[in-house]
This record gives C-alpha cells, sequence and structure tokens, in this order.
C-alpha cells in the first residue's frame, strides 16, 4: 500500500477536552488538504464545522464519551442532536460496565435503540478491548452485527490501552459480513497504520498519522 492511500482510512480526530475552535480548524483544514475520511471532533463543535465547511468535509463524532454508562435515553438524544447539527457518522460506546456484568441482552437493546436513532447515518460502536476478555469481545462482535451498526470500534484512545492487530484479526473475523472495523487508539505511525490495515481494519482513529504521511512528502 502507497502511503498516501492511508489517507482515505483515516477519520482525522481531535477529541480532547482542552481542543479550541482554532485547533478545530487546524484539524479540519488539513482534513480537507489530505482527503481523509472523516473529522472526528467533539459534539459541541460540529454545528460551527458544518457551517464553515459544508459539503467540503464529512464530520464524524461521538457519544456516550468516554467511559459509556451513559443511559439509553442520553445516548440516543445525542444521536439525534449530532445529526441535526451536520454529523454523518457517530461513534458511540458501549456500556462497559453490563457487558462485564454480562448484561448482554441490555447492551443489545441500547444498541438497537441507537442505531434506530442513527437511520442512515453510519454508526461505529466502540467495544474499549483493554477492559474485555477476548469471549468478551467475540460476543459483542455477535451483538453489533445484530443491532445492525456498521462499524465495530476497538478503543477510545482514553482507556488503557489502544487497538492491536491481534483485536482487529479477532473483531475481523467474528463480524457480520456487513460490519467493518474500526482500529482507533495509538495509531501514531505509519507502519501502525500499515499494520492495521493489513490486519483487517476499514478505517483508522488517529490524530498523528496523516500530518505524518504529509510531512513525509511535503504535503
Amino acid at each position: 500500500m502507497e502511503d498516501k492511500e492511508i489517507f482515505k482510512y483515516i477519520d482525522h480526530t481531535l477529541l480532547k477536552a482542552f481542543a479550541t475552535w482554532d485547533d478545530i480548524v487546524a484539524l479540519c483544514d488539513d482534513a480537507v488538504k489530505y482527503g481523509t475520511a472523516t473529522v472526528c471532533i467533539p459534539p459541541s463543535y460540529i454545528k460551527r464545522v458544518h457551517d464553515k465547511y459544508q459539503d467540503n468535509l464529512k464530520i464524524c463524532t461521538v457519544i456516550g464519551f468516554p467511559l459509556g454508562y451513559s443511559c439509553t435515553a442520553s445516548k440516543v438524544s445525542e444521536a439525534v442532536e449530532a445529526q441535526k447539527d451536520g454529523a454523518s457518522e457517530i461513534d458511540t460506546v458501549v456500556n462497559i460496565g453490563d457487558v462485564k456484568s454480562g448484561r448482554f441482552d441490555e447492551v443489545l437493546t441500547e444498541l438497537k435503540e441507537i442505531k434506530k436513532a442513527c437511520g442512515e447515518t453510519t454508526l461505529k460502536v466502540i467495544i474499549e478491548t483493554c477492559y474485555l476478555t477476548d469471549e468478551e469481545k467475540i460476543k459483542l462482535c455477535k451483538i453489533v452485527t445484530e443491532a445492525r451498526a456498521d462499524f465495530i470500534k476497538t478503543s477510545t484512545g482514553f482507556g488503557t490501552g489502544g487497538a492491536t492487530v491481534e483485536d482487529v484479526r479477532l473483531m475481523k473475523e467474528n463480524v457480520g459480513e456487513n460490519v467493518k472495523v474500526k482500529a482507533a487508539g495509538g495509531i501514531n505511525t505509519i507502519d501502525d497504520a500499515k499494520a492495521m490495515i493489513e490486519a483487517g481494519a476499514d478505517r483508522l482513529g488517529s490524530s498523528k498519522v496523516a500530518p505524518l504521511i504529509a510531512q513525509k512528502y511535503g504535503l
């Protein structure tokens, strides 16, 4: 794979609590310049970004982020508002406490409600692999598939660990044919990005890879 091909896989991401408007604009300008898949930004910035960039930029955002234990009604409301403001992709965090408690029916019910709220908007489900056993990861692959989400995603980037090649392979092997895999968290180099794509990732969440490629090729 040519390095520049990686751009189309990237959700160019800035989710730090202290991100300023100037930081977000710089991120979005780079995303437009490089042709990344989306920018992934906090919900509070969606409308301003949409108003500024219109159809020149696809906006991804996060809900129930980063801990996942918001109530279902809150997540659904966040999804609805994000779409109204201009988001075209939504990354939600599963209720990790329910997962660890074996309350998988509740996890599925919540994801179905969020997917219903999203409609045709792309929904990615973050399972936060660093806290899970392989059995739990496989179970969530089945649940995400049944909920008809569009992607399963490894990590928030705020947990104790990020994406691994092994987890990407495991998820790719166990999701349904209509579910894609997003790797996120700790993807800091071009080689990291290539390894995730080779393992089966269809999308990457990263703040560092796109600028590295741009610097390498003087873009």
